[in-house]
Parts: C-alpha cells; sequence; structure tokens
C-alpha cells in the first residue's frame, strides 16, 4: 500500500456555476456522470494499493448527482481510514435528505463547502444553503468547513472553448511549485492522472477540438493499475514533468467574474 496525501473523483463533469478558467474545465458546458458502479470498478482497481489520507468527492458540481449518498458509503467502503471530503458550492444539497444521515454515522467526513464570489447577489443564494447546514450540525452532528475559494483565483489556461490555449511558459519546475493543485490527483476511468486540467483535458477537446498547441499535453500517459510498484512510487514521488508547462509559470490572482450570469440550464436551475 502506497500512503499518498489525497486523491479526487468527479461525480459530475457540469456544474450550475460558470466559474472563469475553472480548473476542471466544469465551465464548458461538459455533461455526464459517474454511476456507482464505475466508481466501484475504478476504485476496487486502486484499494488494495492506494491509502490517501484524504479522499474527496467533488466535480463538477457533485450535489447534481441523484445518487451522492451513495458515492459517501462506497468511498468509505473502498478507503475506510481515509479523511472523506465531499466538496460542493451546495446549491443543491437540499435534494438529499439522506445525506446528513450516512455523514453522521462517519466522523472522518466533511462538507467542504467552496465560496465563490462574495458579492450581495452570491451571498443572497448562500444564506438558505447556510441554514440548512447548520440544521444538519446541530440536528446530526456532521462536520462542514468552508473556503473562500474565489480569494486565490487564477487562470490555468488562456480563452476557453475552441480558443482555449495553454501557456507554453517552458518552465515546468516554477509552474508546480506554484500550482494550487499540486497534490490532487484525479481517479478517471480506472486510471490516475497528475491533475484535473490534464484528466479533463481531452473532454474538452472533444467538445472543442482544440488546437495544436494541446497535442503533447493530450499525449499524457496516466497511471494505469496493472503498473508495477516501481512505477507507481515513481508517479507519486514525481514533482514537476513537461506536462506541467501547459499552466502559467507566474499565476496572476484575478477577479473572478459573478457565476451566477451564465448558468447551465435544464438541470441547473437554481431557486
Amino acid at each position: 500500500m502506497k500512503r499518498i496525501r489525497h486523491l479526487e473523483i468527479h461525480l459530475v463533469h457540469g456544474c450550475n456555476l460558470c466559474c472563469e478558467s475553472c480548473s476542471h474545465y466544469s465551465n464548458q458546458g461538459h455533461k455526464g456522470i459517474l454511476s456507482l458502479a464505475e466508481a466501484e470498478f475504478s476504485m476496487k482497481l486502486w484499494n488494495q494499493r492506494l491509502n490517501p489520507h484524504t479522499f474527496s468527492l467533488l466535480g463538477g458540481e457533485p450535489s447534481i448527482h441523484p445518487d451522492l449518498p451513495g458515492f459517501v458509503a462506497l468511498a468509505r467502503r473502498h478507503w475506510p481510514t481515509a479523511h472523506l471530503r465531499l466538496v460542493t458550492n451546495g446549491f443543491f444539497l437540499h435534494r438529499h435528505p439522506t445525506l446528513p444521515t450516512v455523514l453522521q454515522r462517519d466522523p472522518n467526513a466533511c462538507i467542504y463547502l467552496s465560496i465563490h464570489h462574495d458579492a450581495p447577489q452570491y451571498k443572497e443564494k448562500l444564506q438558505p444553503i447556510l441554514a440548512l447546514l447548520r440544521s444538519w450540525i446541530s440536528d446530526y452532528g456532521i462536520r462542514v468547513e468552508t473556503y473562500l475559494s474565489f480569494k486565490n483565483w487564477t487562470r490555468g489556461y488562456q480563452g476557453s472553448g475552441s480558443g482555449m490555449e495553454p501557456y507554453n511558459d517552458g518552465l515546468p519546475r516554477q509552474s508546480w511549485e506554484r500550482c494550487h493543485a499540486k497534490y490532487c490527483p484525479q481517479l478517471f476511468e480506472g486510471k490516475i492522472w497528475k491533475c484535473a486540467p490534464l484528466a479533463y483535458l481531452k473532454l474538452q477537446d472533444a467538445k472543442y477540438r482544440l488546437s495544436g498547441s494541446w497535442k503533447p499535453y493530450l499525449q499524457y500517459q496516466p497511471l494505469a493499475s496493472d503498473c508495477s510498484d516501481e512505477q507507481l512510487v515513481d508517479f507519486f514521488h514525481r514533482e514537476e514533468e513537461l506536462s506541467c508547462g501547459m499552466c502559467p509559470a507566474n499565476p496572476v490572482k484575478f477577479k473572478l467574474p459573478l457565476p451566477l450570469n451564465s448558468l447551465n440550464p435544464g438541470i441547473i436551475k437554481i431557486s
């Protein structure tokens, strides 16, 4: 068993918010959800080889998924000692009334509320979510943490859609050192990917047919479950690699535009 600090899995690729330059490309109109069976298959491939300190359920927005409580139980079954985080913007937690019951039985699990703006309009939408979480804390004793994610927002790529381009600064070591997600490998399609921008880049290419600038990064090879022990250790000990060059060597914080302005229609209606 290889002890690692963190492992993440996408339950949903889409999101109700549209945060400019989202590192998971969840602002790019992607769809699709992970089934419990698919997640179980992927977790079984790795649960005897990896021992993450923290295992995160996220997206996209995971609370869009109708089987969200089932994923909490599934993750705990495969990694019984990991700190389990449900990373959510909270807007659809009310759709999962059984979720606090599942979390109540798990003292090492936590709802991690990611707050994406400080505008009055956003704060107004946030009030019912905070009230719901306060009631869950009071009635079920669950753990909730909040994170002001908009405070540290930077661009990981230039443009969007078919016009999206990598930075190609040519300083992969510096890009890695300044990366907010350097310790956030992704479990995706049964394989382990260094980070979200690499894991979900092929979804972006399939939807938008990205320019040739992305070719070196689309050729990235994730870690397969039939890897040797030596390959596994090397993967998690490796710091920068050439693929890190797609991200900026000098990321600059910027004021995130209000993400409520471009909501994904259909399944994404905030009330």
